[in-house]
Order: C-alpha cells, then structure tokens, then sequence
C-alpha cells in the first residue's frame, strides 16, 4: 500500500491531524444529534399540526446547518476560530465576541479523538481493518459523550456500526463470521437477560436497551470470545468511577449512572489490548 512507504513518524501526525479534524465533528455530532432527535420526536407527537409535518433525520445535513454560533450572543464561529485544539488556545477559552467561556470538553474531545487514532495507526498500521477500527473508535467517542449528557444511546450510531462489523467480518477481517453472529446475539441476548431478571427482582430498570446493542455491537467486531473480557472490564470500570463519583464528588448513589461510556471504555481496551489481556490470563491460570 501507498501508505506503507511513508515513514512511522508521517503516519502518527496524519492519523493525529484527521482525528483533531474529526474530533471537531464529533462535538458537533455530541451536540446536535440529541436536540435533533427531541425535535423530531416532538413533531411527531403533535402530527395533527398540517403545517408542521415531522423534519426526519436522513443524512448528516444537521451537522453543517446551522452554522456553529456562540450559545450566549449568537457570534457566528469564524474559520480561524474552528481550528482544532488550537482555537481555544488562541481565544484563551472565550468567545471573541462576548468573551463567554468556552468549554474545555471541545479541545479535550478533539484531543483525545486525535491521540487514540494516532493509537490505532501506531497499534495496528495503516490498513482497511485499522481504517474501520477508526470509525468503531469515533462512533464510541460519540455514544460516551452522548450518554453521559443524556443518558441516551442513539439507535443512528449503535446500529450501523453493529451492521458494519457483520459485513466486515463477511471476510474474516477480524474473526469468522458465525463468530460474530453468535458474539451479537450474545451480546445483547445475555445483558438483555439481566435486565429483565434485575427489573423482576427490583422493580427499577437497571439499564438502557441502548446498553444490549452496545454489547451486541462488539460481539459483532471482535466475536462473541470477547465478550466475557468486556464485560469483566465495564464492570471494573463501572465500580472505579462510580465510587470515585460518591467519595470526591458526593455524588448522591440513588442517581443513575449511565453504563454506555463503561462499556465503550472497556471495549476499547479489549480492542487493543484484549489479545494480550486473554493470555496473561491463561498462562496465570495454568491453562496455557
């Protein structure tokens, strides 16, 4: 491959270049994908207004129109003032306008989407696996985000990318695909099996169906192998967070905490690193 000839070193600031670009994206995707499935959902429940027939969501149009505007005064966002990581340094965190505080969560999402697609190219090379394992890392981005502001895991993001990593595997890309098949049932049959005895004993839903797919998701990608791995490390995840939430935050423990971002935390783990993981813990068990 073309890419194959450039030298490492091109290859980890191109992939850090286009994750800083895509990580913009995302924070407009985090942003305007909810609002826009609110408004939809709002049309149709007032259907009987002729002059306002539902606006569904086909394509991405939402993500360029409107153009982004300060949320205070309503400045519209210059080109120089969309660069990625580097605007908000230049603005020092305000608008230019109103000199409103910007949040740091923008530049911090362009740099994290930068620095683990920078971590794909550098784990796995430039290849049609490694360019699909890119748009799993983003599409996590967005669902983490996404559920931690609204507790709410988009059916628009969790479903194609469950679909994509069944086509993928049509060729083994990453596991056979009678694996993957058995990995998506499995992986949204077995956590949907725990919601319903959760609810039975409790009465309280102690999760989304967002959180099935999910799962299913990754017995998709990486076969139904990894499972057990994801849920394991979700759970960890989960605990570490969550009494880190109640200990330094006070955070009240009856509040819901989303389990989406535990999920994609822990596949990404598995996704890198999940192979390693798998027989370290073989050989201390003696079984290998």
């Amino acid at each position: 491959m073309l890419f194959a000839q450039i030298p490492l070193l091109w290859q980890l600031l191109f992939a850090l270049l286009l994750g800083l670009v895509i990580g913009s994206f995302l924070n407009v995707l985090i942003l305007r994908l909810p609002r826009k499935m609110y408004a939809e959902h709002a049309a149709e429940c007032a259907q009987d207004d002729a002059e306002s027939p539902p606006n569904r969501l086909f394509g991405l149009d939402f993500l360029i129109s409107p153009p982004s505007t300060c949320p205070k005064c309503g400045h519209a966002i210059r080109a120089w003032e969309n660069i990625p990581v580097v605007s908000w340094l230049l603005l020092k965190g305000r608008c230019s306008n109103c000199s409103t505080s910007i949040s740091i969560r923008y530049p911090l999402v362009e740099l994290v989407t930068g620095l683990l697609t920078m971590g794909v190219v550098w784990h796995f090379g430039i290849t049609i696996a490694s360019l699909a394992l890119c748009f799993l890392l983003w599409g996590l981005l967005a669902l983490t985000m996404i559920d931690i502001d609204e507790q709410l895991l988009p059916d628009q993001l969790t479903l194609p990318l469950l679909w994509l990593g069944l086509l993928l595997n049509i060729n083994e890309t990453f596991v056979p695909l009678s694996d993957a098949v058995i990995g998506a049932a499995a992986g949204y049959l077995s956590l949907w099996l725990v919601f319903q005895l959760f609810r039975l004993l409790t009465g309280k839903e102690g999760m989304g169906y967002g959180d099935f797919k999910l799962f299913a998701l990754f017995g998709a990608w990486f076969g139904w192998q990894i499972l057990p791995l994801v849920l394991l490390l979700s759970s960890l995840v989960g605990a570490v967070i969550g009494i880190g939430q109640i200990v330094f935050r006070g955070r009240d423990h009856q509040i819901p905490i989303p389990f989406g971002p535990y999920l994609a935390i822990a596949g990404l783990v598995a996704m890198f690193w999940g192979d390693q993981i798998n027989q370290t813990y073989l050989q201390l068990a003696g079984l290998k």
